[in-house]
């Protein structure tokens, strides 16, 4: 089927989609984090409706679940295509206006509001394969949204061409779309009986033909330090700065290896993300990454190693350390379920595209969701400069993963 016809829908989707402010907030205790996510959730409700989509459900903690009904005969398992509504707190997501750079000739793109602001192919080698697309950019005042506006427009494309052509043959398909991944948040409240899917996949990946099913195992280290707090006037040989110690932690911590500035594909690495403190106390946090799940307890190890070897020259101080897991390595789950992975390869071949199998130097919502499951990779969605002012995405590339999902629907009915 002749799918192109609908590329100008899917520009004028996500262009709305992307002048929605959604973005999240970690210091929020309420699910959704911001009560605006609500505001694109609501509207994408109204749209699944209109399009004769069953089942649409949007519940009080800002999940919407809804059904495309299978048009065969034979039993299929049910898949669900999944993204997150939120933005990232990186870059404002307040007053974003899309911008279509028609046409695109391989030239940097000077955005209009801030022309500091440039997106070029010496950044972003990706563009040099995208002459002749149409490049989607925000004005240089904000970040666009593409992730995962991106995913959310291409899951809503497939939804209607699905709905408007009933001789394209798939199985029941449920679509869910999550607040807070931006956050780690994003499944924390997901009704996985009411979702009732069998295998899922998240479009929430890069360049086209990207596909992950593969993620850093993840855990996060809290160490609170108990110092010796006196008045500096009389503080000679009693004093124990909890703010010295924790800065002498950070200072001990390897600078060449474990570190993120100092690696890059399937190495690991422990990393400070807060400092904060006084006298007589200070709160150290850290995210600790591995491919390797049992490589998180001995960073662990090394990271509490030097916290004890610190603290051996301040003897009347303490410390508790506390670790929570944050996610799982996917692949552990989905080599137990291998036509997952391989379905998702053939629908990208059928649409003209190579796959590229990549391993996540992070985690996504299809991390817990696979560990909960729902065996679950991440397909691409095209979006590129994520999390900044320079973030774009071709449409071109989106239509691709249209295709994509299309082909990959088909295929879960042709093969039961």
């Amino acid at each position: 089927m002749e799918i192109q016809k609908y590329q100008n829908t899917l520009e004028e989707r996500f262009k709305n989609y992307t002048r929605i402010d959604t973005q999240s907030d970690a210091t929020s205790s309420t699910t959704p984090s911001t009560a605006k996510q609500f505001d694109l959730l609501r509207l994408l409700e109204k749209e699944l409706k209109d399009m004769g989509a069953k089942e649409v459900i949007l519940d009080e903690n800002g999940y919407l679940y809804a059904t495309i009904p299978s048009n065969v005969k034979v039993d299929v398992p049910v898949i669900c295509f999944c993204s997150h509504v939120d933005t990232a707190p990186d870059a404002s997501g307040t007053g974003v206006k899309p911008i279509t750079h028609n046409n695109y000739q391989g030239q940097d793109i000077t955005l209009p509001d801030d022309p500091s602001i440039v997106i070029s192919p010496n950044d972003f080698p990706h563009l040099k394969n995208c002459i002749g697309h149409d490049i989607i950019s925000a004005s240089g005042k904000t970040l666009l949204g593409s992730d995962d506006k991106s995913g959310v427009s291409i899951i809503m494309q497939m939804a209607q061409i699905l709905l408007e052509n009933p001789s394209i043959p798939h199985g029941k398909i449920r679509i869910l779309f999550t607040p807070d991944e931006e956050i780690g948040r994003g499944v924390d409240k997901v009704n996985m009986e009411l979702l009732g899917a069998d295998f899922g996949y998240t479009l929430d990946g890069g360049a086209p033909g990207s596909l992950e099913d593969e993620t850093f195992s993840a855990d996060a280290v809290n160490i609170h330090i108990k110092g010796v707090s006196i008045h500096p006037g009389y503080a000679k040989g009693q004093m124990e700065h909890a703010i010295k110690i924790a800065a002498e932690i950070i200072s001990r911590l390897p600078h060449h290896t474990l570190c993120p500035e100092s690696t890059s594909g399937k190495e690991g690495f422990i990393h400070p993300t807060g400092i904060s403190g006084e006298l007589g106390q200070a709160q150290l946090e850290f995210i600790i990454r591995s491919f390797e799940t049992p490589k998180l307890k001995v960073y662990e190890s090394l990271l509490e190693d030097i916290v004890k070897t610190v603290l051996m020259d301040y003897p009347n101080s303490s410390y508790q350390m506390e670790v929570t897991e944050q996610y799982r390595n996917m692949k552990e789950v989905l080599d137990n379920f291998p036509q997952v992975t391989a379905y998702a390869e053939e629908a990208i071949r059928r649409s003209g595209l190579k796959v590229v199998k990549e391993a996540i130097r992070g985690g996504t919502d299809g991390s817990r969701l696979s560990f909960m499951g729902l065996p679950c990779p991440n397909i691409f969605a095209g979006m590129q400069g994520i999390h900044s002012k320079r973030e774009w995405v071709s449409l071109q590339d989106m239509m691709k993963a249209v295709e994509t999902i299309l082909h990959l629907g088909s295929i879960w009915a042709e093969k039961h």
